[in-house]
């Protein structure tokens, strides 16, 4: 769950989707405005992307859940749908054409094996949205590179920003994963090497150490993300940490299927999505913070009153201005106090109070680092020039990004430095944050 918190979205300025020549996309309607004309069911169905999270619209699928039935031309959607992952609006899509996978998989069969053999090629660490959108990235542009992603989890693709939502949504998690990392690596002819850690980085011989052995590397690609700042009084054991799909998995066995009493440590982004996720899923919500609203890095725009006013319906009971002292497990709940003397009791401790950026991997390796991995925006090298970094995890001039919108463009640069194509630098671009609150959706700077 991205890795902003990871569950906001960046939302790209207003990048308007260009439309097919000759055509002209309707002010508004409804579904019945989806059915496209027999001239253009003859025509190939088309992709388009969103801007902001990269969820992409596919004409022959459609958006049913939205009410748009697969065949529904991007021309003929309403201009008020939103992105079914961020909510952004169809203005901010734009064209967007796959590669070719079959033709280039053909090429590589065609293309002598022995110069394969002979390179360590790539490994990527992680495989999150990063790690899969790079090894995408750099699949389109060579189809015989040696390609080993390395990950902690099972590899499996699917979109963090549900996560915040899926609740509300009573979705499931075989409808939360896109597609099983086996899938995915055979699809884009990746080794992939699913339940491994990462252990060292070699740096003056170009290995990574793993618990499967030693991997050497041509190019090493850190996409590890961050993780959740759990300060002294939060320990890990006692409370929940929802930022990927197995500790949200194991959260939702948790609560089961009856209300609980929930309390959430953190009201910011990702704190006040679940808050609203949780209680219209029918829990009963506590939502502490040390500031005196939620999304106070917004006051001056209101998003806390706003939220709070459009919580007035919901379980949802925010207490501002306290800092937790300690958690304690009593008799199967738990106990939440704070410094300043109140008690809270709860089935189930979430924590929401920022991500920081694991260490480990970076300064074992000696890589600069600036409140994460620091990179240089033209090619997104770290201080190693064998090593890259997207993402979550690197900084560029000591500033994190942590939203779904730049890893796309940092892919980009990535496969670009590596392949030796035209350079792409990276920019860093002003965003805006679309919060999913459901109850009162917020788009914020």
């Amino acid at each position: 769950m991205n890795t902003r918190t990871p569950i906001a979205e960046a939302v790209q300025g207003t990048s308007a989707a260009r439309q097919p020549e000759g055509t002209k996309a309707p002010s508004g309607g409804s579904a019945a405005h989806a059915v496209a004309s027999v001239g253009a069911t003859l025509a190939p169905f088309e992709q388009y992307i969103c801007n902001a999270c990269g969820y992409i619209y596919n004409e022959a699928d459609g958006d049913p859940d939205s009410g748009l039935p697969a065949g529904t031309r991007f021309a003929d959607i309403p201009d008020d749908w939103a992105c079914p992952l961020c909510g952004v609006t169809k203005a901010d899509f734009a064209p967007y054409t796959p590669p070719d996978l079959a033709a280039l998989q053909a090429q590589a069969a065609c293309t002598p094996a022995l110069a394969a053999r002979q390179t360590p090629g790539v490994v990527i660490v992680g495989a999150g949205r990063a790690g899969w959108q790079l090894a995408e990235t750099l699949r389109a542009l060579d189809a015989a590179l040696p390609i080993t992603l390395v990950t902690a989890c099972a590899g499996d693709v699917y979109d963090k920003p549900l996560l915040s939502v899926a609740v509300a949504r009573q979705l499931d998690a075989d409808k939360l994963v896109r597609e099983t990392g086996a899938a995915a690596a055979q699809r884009l002819n990746v080794r992939l090497l699913a339940h491994t850690h990462a252990i060292r980085i070699c740096a003056d011989t170009q290995q990574l150490r793993t618990t499967r052995g030693t991997l050497p590397y041509q190019h090493l690609v850190l996409a590890h993300g961050a993780q959740p700042a759990l300060p002294p009084s939060l320990p890990a054991a006692l409370c929940w940490r929802v930022n990927h799909l197995g500790a949200y998995l194991q959260l939702r066995a948790a609560l089961g299927d009856t209300s609980k009493d929930v309390l959430i440590v953190g009201a910011g982004l990702v704190g006040s999505e679940l808050a609203n996720d949780l209680a219209l899923g029918g829990h009963r919500v506590t939502l502490l913070d040390t500031q005196p609203e939620p999304l106070a890095r917004w006051h001056d725009a209101q998003a806390g009153a706003q939220v709070l006013q459009a919580w007035q319906d919901l379980p949802i009971r925010f207490v501002g201005g306290v800092c937790v002292a300690r958690v304690e497990k009593i008799q199967g709940r738990y106990r939440v106090s704070t410094e300043c003397g109140q008690r809270f009791a709860a089935d189930q401790v979430i924590a929401a109070t920022g991500l920081q950026t694991p260490s480990r991997l970076a300064q074992g390796a000696g890589l600069a680092w600036q409140n994460g991995i620091a990179v240089t925006p033209d090619t997104l090298r770290t201080s190693d020039p064998h090593i890259h970094a997207l993402g979550d995890c690197i900084t560029v001039n000591g500033q994190a990004s942590r939203y779904i919108e730049p890893i796309v463009r940092q892919a980009r640069t990535i496969a670009a430095d590596i392949c030796g194509c035209t350079p792409q630098p990276y920019e860093s671009r002003p965003a805006m944050v679309r919060v999913k609150t459901t109850s009162l959706p917020l788009t914020l700077h």
